[in-house]
């Protein structure tokens, strides 16, 4: 198992979902929401997706929790956190209730329109193509990643995810 290296397992980057940075937070929803991936006759939903310019360079990921945190609407981004709780936590008139939701929709809508680059992460860290599991494994543990691009020759060439890790971790322990 720890014989092989992050090309042996990686997900090739014309397989795994992706956007490019000038495109919307409500096109990367319709990407997520439609995406799926195959990997060793197992499927699975993406968490993240990777975000692209437009020659080909890989730039980043936009996990979910970024996409809910770029739809957040704007006058709510300027409430502190223990306020919002109180906002959301008060019994609400059921007449109110249906213009603030009306007014968080149509805010959400706007958000939806922003390019994917203002809520992108950048890679935290990358592996080699020729990296040993063991190399993998450590920066996926010492960055807290759940996913970590695969570079081969200067370029992202695929990604590897914590549960590919996990199904090859049970392999060796099953046998």
């Amino acid at each position: 198992m720890f014989q092989k290296r992050a090309g042996d397992i990686m997900i090739s980057v014309s397989e795994y979902p992706h956007v490019r940075h000038t495109d919307t937070i409500r096109h990367a929803v319709e990407v997520m929401e439609h995406a799926h991936l195959e990997v060793a006759r197992r499927r699975s939903l993406p968490r993240a997706l990777l975000v692209f310019d437009d020659e080909d360079h890989a730039l980043g990921i936009v996990r979910r929790r970024d996409i809910f945190r770029g739809l957040e609407p704007k006058f709510l981004k300027t409430v502190s956190v223990p306020r919002r709780k109180q906002l959301i936590e008060i019994e609400i008139d059921p007449e109110l209730f249906d213009l603030s939701t009306d007014r968080v929709g149509k805010a959400i809508q706007e958000q939806a329109e922003l390019p994917v680059s203002e809520i992108m992460q950048p890679f935290a860290a990358t592996v080699d193509y020729d990296d040993h599991l063991s190399n993998v494994i450590y920066k996926m543990l010492s960055r807290n990643l759940s996913l970590i691009p695969v570079v081969k020759e200067k370029r992202v060439v695929g990604v590897v995810r914590t549960v590919d890790v996990f199904q090859e971790v049970a392999a060796l322990l099953t046998k």
